[in-house]
């Protein structure tokens, strides 16, 4: 059995556009316009599944999927750096930053490390694998990346190595444990 899983990152909102750790915004109206524009273009699949977070909840409605299945993983838990743009945390702790995009065990926030959000992330991946034919996940940026880290054996630390562009598409395929990587494409 080969399953498939289509990783979907979600539009722009206004907290992307500002570098801003997620606040559980909405997205805006260019990123909801652009979804719905591109919603013809998605596969066809045998499920959907959400991360919890509104900016997925709404890219996947504009998408036109459905959004009862809440049970892809949530984003990484920043913990009290959530709403706060980088630049403002690297002001006030920079120690604690350099920690964090250097130590994949590290949480200095009081939230998740990376290293925890890839094994959360990775046990998902091998049960959304046994399910038989295509999964579409409309998932926060960190759980693709994590996704990818965990698909192909990576380190943790190559986690802030992948860039994942709002509405954009990674595809996983495996077997036996076994993933190969369609590397993230623009919905179009």
């Amino acid at each position: 059995m080969t399953s498939r899983v289509v990783l979907i990152s979600p539009a722009t909102s206004p907290a992307l556009r500002q570098a801003r750790f997620d606040d559980g915004g909405p997205i805006d109206d260019a990123g909801a316009a652009r979804a719905r524009a591109v919603a013809g273009s998605l596969p066809r699949a045998a499920r959907a599944v959400i991360s919890p977070g509104v900016r997925c909840r709404e890219t996947a409605i504009a998408l036109g999927l459905p959004v009862e299945d809440a049970s892809a993983p949530a984003g990484l838990d920043v913990g009290r750096w959530r709403g706060r743009t980088l630049d403002e945390v690297g002001a006030a702790e920079p120690e604690a930053v350099a920690r964090w995009l250097t130590d994949p065990a590290s949480a200095p926030h009081g939230g998740e490390s990376v290293q925890d959000v890839c094994a959360r992330v990775g046990t998902w991946l091998d049960a959304a694998a046994r399910h038989d034919g295509r999964t579409l996940a409309v998932v926060e940026p960190e759980v693709v990346r994590a996704a990818v880290v965990h698909a192909l054996g990576l380190p943790a630390a190559a986690f802030w190595r992948l860039d994942v562009r709002p509405l954009t598409a990674t595809e996983l395929s495996g077997r036996s444990g076994r993933w190969n990587l369609l590397l993230g494409h623009p919905l179009d």
